[in-house]
């Protein structure tokens, strides 16, 4: 979930309000009032409930991996080899993508080790680096990537929802799922005869994330022209679950 703890109890607070049969939300995690000085505590039945809400959401974000492998004799000289690679495809990378505030660049990971024959020696050195961009630009992205590919090929590329836009689309969905929960817990007072429910725990959930892959972005290696890109969709979910207390009609 991307909302602050502040700000999903906000969110809680105006969702669930003051209806009929429910505490006030400061009273969710105490206990059923004393009936009377010198009674005891009246024991409520409890009831565990969850309730959740579901969108489609497109994905806005893609991330292009760039990566270059080479071989040499010494690791000496692959690590020169690789770091001038990246220094250079990085410097390209900057220049072609200035002012353009919505592509994000970065190094990805960096590695270099050896090949062994068959008795165990090295016969020489591998190393492999790459580059990240990331952007909710998808043509200055690709644009971008099909202009590096001479230096560095484009080796994968994930599709993805970002976190502004799943935020928002988590606080349309809390609202949605907050009547649902009262919705189910009303239902179920009422099937087993109750006059009221109140709420004595809530836990707030959610999930997504499906990252997909665009194999035809790999054709741009081939002519350093740019593809359109067009990211899938996922499921963006926000749960509630909790437990109540079914309630007797007080005298």
């Amino acid at each position: 979930m991307y909302l602050s703890k502040q700000k999903r109890n906000c969110l809680l607070v105006m969702a669930l309000g003051l209806g009929a049969g429910f505490a006030a939300l400061p009273a969710v995690a105490q206990q059923p009032e004393r009936i009377g000085h010198h009674h005891a505590q009246q024991k409520w039945p409890q009831a565990q409930l969850q309730a959740e809400a579901n969108a489609e959401i497109v994905q806005d974000t893609v991330k292009i991996t760039l990566a270059t492998e080479l071989s040499d004799t010494t690791q000496a000289a692959v690590a020169d080899a690789l770091t001038k690679a990246l220094q250079d495809t990085m410097k390209q990378a900057k220049s072609d993508a200035q002012g353009k505030a919505a592509i994000k660049i970065s190094s990805g990971n960096y590695r270099i080790w050896p090949m062994n024959d068959k008795e165990g020696k090295i016969t020489n050195w591998r190393g492999r680096a790459e580059i990240l961009i990331e952007s909710t630009d998808f043509p200055g992205a690709s644009e971008l990537a099909a202009n590096l590919s001479d230096r560095m090929p484009v080796d994968n590329l994930r599709f993805s929802v970002s976190p502004q836009a799943r935020a928002k689309k988590e606080e349309a969905l809390l609202e949605e799922a907050v009547q649902a929960f009262r919705d189910r817990a009303q239902a179920l007072t009422q099937a087993f005869g109750f006059a009221s429910y109140s709420i004595k725990e809530i836990n707030l959930g959610g999930s997504g994330a499906r990252y997909e892959s665009a194999p035809r972005m790999m054709a741009m290696v081939a002519d350093k022209a740019s593809v359109p890109l067009e990211g899938g969709t996922e499921m963006v979910s926000v749960s509630i679950n909790g437990s109540i207390f079914l309630q007797s009609q007080q005298k």
